[in-house]
């Protein structure tokens, strides 16, 4: 464009450089905008406001915020618009603190702001939850009768929800005298935002009563509600609405719709959504798809959606890690996350603090709590999910005072526990026999720590009582709670009972364990157990006939072992695997070997009539102890052997297990379903409390 072409259009045309300079900023075509502004200023014209302002508010939506500045600080006259433009780009380029200095400077100039400077303002408080100042804000929107005003307001309703002020915000809403989708959206993820589930699915049912425009966001908030619900038959009632709106292509959409599905555990249908359209596949539907196998406890499932997320080229993130190493972890798949955790560090995100905390769990539960600790120290600030997850892992471990160290090294980092940390603290007091320290904690879980206890925390505390045998104390404690105790902590009185050989009391635990569970196998074999100990083998049978007469099946006892990339299960008198003549020979050596030792069989824990003999035969062949003489025959002398068993390791097999650590020179790890035991040189860590 020529010089003198150029000055006729400053003067005869500037709503056309204003058109062509608005298409710049919508088409984000900054450089030519650029182009434009420099031939501007080489044709010698001082820019007028109307053209400034609109290069101040393309800068300023194309990210350029210093250049914006410049121009602004430069202008001779500044208006409304000029102002709003500047408030508005540092708003939608998140620096919100700049955004509410500069409407502050506005009010010392211009006197009364537009709709649009509120509305840009009130989103800059709501981001950094300046509630205080987000108030005053909307008294002088109000005073300048903006407040109901559709932009304002909606932002308004947004401000209030995010600072978990609902009535405020339910407030401003119903004062609206008109209501888009924009504003619908905000009330409806401000009510899920704050745990108030049923308010935004009925919010959403208002929303389409008054016939306003349904949209994608909203879909995608009100199917994250039904999510967080679990309200499997609503999510599929709004899958059809997105159909039948034609919004089954938008990913965000889709990803919604996934993620749905895989909390309400259909995860055919999860599998569906995701698979469909392979273009809408993204790290976050296939998280989310890897995150519903995960609790559906679908390992291999959620593995494979990894792999599948790897061979699309897509990158996985912080969450898909931390998903995949708790299924890891509660699995005790220790070489599946060893894997995973060379990807972490691949992908550079040994540093995040979910993904961290998960490793240290991880590494725990699979028995290497040293690489716990040593994981845990290499946390630069470790947040209280790293301190809560190795807490944890000495819980687990049986080594309650280094889970006190840590804990009062948690609250010298001033680091503010919270009631996870309690269950842990009381968890590691319970299997020390820390009985005092364990009460201590306890009853200054609110007076000191401002955590009020929950059922698990009682339960934890019925646990503490009934190990060290202050059975009498645990059922005045049990009487005097505030809340009917749970299965867990009936459970935990009744095993208390038995180890302590008190038949009343085990009886009236069983009774109530079976009244919360009546479908639990676990209250009939423990009182089962009781009454073969003293031989009262008539009660006994009355048992097991019950457990006939009301098809209750015993939970069966197994084990497993991972070893060449592959698991290895085994259950009592177990001959299915390839192997067994080799197993059963060792097994056979091993008993050789731990009679000379001084082993002898603990008979007792047998709840059937019949010869002494016969009995320590069945113990002979418990599934840990196969477990451990396939590991043996298998696996290198160097390597721990870990032992993975989904019920509770009887009497005899843990008095067995130490004297085959003693006479073959290994450590043996073994997890049953409440903690870790490590045999070394005939000694466990529980040292024989547990």
């Amino acid at each position: 464009m020529r010089l003198q072409t150029l000055r006729n259009h400053i003067v005869r045309e500037p709503p056309t450089l204003g058109h062509i300079i608005q298409s710049n900023a919508k088409t984000r075509q900054l450089n030519k905008g650029k182009q434009l502004h420099a031939q501007l200023i080489c044709a010698g014209y001082p820019l007028c406001i109307f053209l400034t302002n609109h290069l101040l508010s393309m800068y300023a939506k194309c990210g350029q915020l210093d250049y914006a500045l410049k121009l602004f600080d430069k202008m001779p006259q500044r208006n409304l618009v000029s102002w709003t433009a500047m408030i508005s780009g540092f708003s939608q380029n998140f620096d919100f603190s700049t955004a509410i200095e500069t409407f502050c400077q506005m009010r010392n100039e211009v006197k009364n702001p537009t709709q649009f400077a509120f509305s840009s303002v009130i989103r800059a408080c709501a981001s950094i939850e300046t509630v205080e100042l987000g108030k005053q804000i909307h008294c002088l929107a109000l005073k300048s009768g903006f407040s109901y005003e559709l932009f304002v307001g909606s932002n308004l309703a947004d401000m209030y929800s995010k600072c978990c002020l609902m009535v405020e915000a339910c407030k401003v809403f119903e004062e609206m005298t008109w209501k888009d989708e924009v504003s619908w959206t905000a009330m409806i993820d401000g009510y899920s935002k704050n745990g108030n589930f049923e308010e935004a699915l009925l919010a959403f049912k208002k929303m389409m009563f008054e016939d306003v425009v349904i949209d994608q966001h909203v879909l995608c908030t009100t199917l994250g509600t039904c999510g967080a619900l679990k309200a499997a038959n609503v999510g599929k009632t709004l899958h059809s609405i997105v159909v039948k709106l034609g919004f089954e292509l938008n990913i965000s959409v889709r990803n919604a719709l996934t993620d749905i599905y895989s909390k309400v555990r259909d995860m055919e249908s999860a599998a569906y959504v995701f698979g469909a359209e392979s273009e809408c596949i993204n790290v976050v539907s296939c998280t989310s798809l890897i995150n519903g196998y995960v609790e559906a406890d679908n390992i291999e499932k959620a593995l494979s959606v990894f792999v599948e997320l790897q061979s699309l080229g897509i990158e996985p993130n912080e969450f898909t890690f931390s998903s995949l190493i708790k299924a890891c972890a509660n699995h005790a798949a220790l070489e599946q996350g060893t894997q995973l955790h060379a990807q972490v560090l691949k992908f550079n995100f040994d540093q995040d603090p979910f993904v961290s905390s998960t490793l240290v769990d991880m590494y725990g539960k699979c028995g290497l709590f040293k690489h716990s600790v040593q994981l845990f120290e290499e946390i630069g600030t470790p947040t209280e999910i790293a301190w809560n997850s190795l807490v944890s892992v000495y819980a687990q471990h049986g080594l309650g005072k280094d889970a006190i160290k840590i804990f009062d090294k948690m609250i010298l980092s001033a680091v503010k526990p919270n009631s996870i940390t309690f269950i842990s603290l009381l968890t590691g007091c319970s299997h020390s026999g820390l009985v005092e320290k364990g009460l201590n904690y306890f009853y200054s879980m609110e007076k000191t720590y401002d955590v009020t206890p929950r059922v698990e925390h009682y339960s934890c505390l019925v646990d503490l009582l009934g190990r060290a045998g202050r059975l009498k104390e645990a059922e005045d404690f049990i009487s005097k709670m505030p809340f009917e105790l749970n299965a867990y902590g009936w459970c935990s009185f009744l095993g208390a009972c038995k180890i302590h050989g008190d038949k009343c009391r085990a009886k009236l635990a069983a009774e109530q364990l079976m009244r919360l569970e009546p479908e639990n196998s676990g209250a009939r074999v423990l009182l089962s157990n009781i009454y073969a100990k003293e031989r009262q083998w008539d009660d006994v049978r009355s048992i097991r006939k019950m457990m006939r007469d009301e098809n209750v099946k015993k939970l069966p006892g197994y084990s497993w072992v991972d070893f060449g990339n592959k698991t290895h299960v085994f259950g009592a008198e177990d001959g299915s695997h390839p192997r067994k003549k080799e197993i059963y020979e060792k097994l056979d050596s091993l008993l050789d070997q731990i009679k000379e030792a001084g082993y002898v069989p603990s008979t007792d824990s047998i709840a059937i009539d019949m010869e002494d003999s016969m009995k320590a035969k069945v113990l002979h062949c418990h599934s840990e102890r196969i477990a451990i003489a396939f590991s043996l025959i298998s696996m290198p002398s160097r390597k721990p052997i870990i032992v993975k068993k989904n019920i509770r390791v009887c009497v005899d097999c843990h008095s067995a297990i130490k004297f085959i650590s003693k006479v073959v020179g290994r450590k043996i790890i073994v997890r049953d379903n409440s903690r870790f035991h490590h045999f070394e040189n005939g000694l466990c860590s529980c040292e024989d409390y547990w």
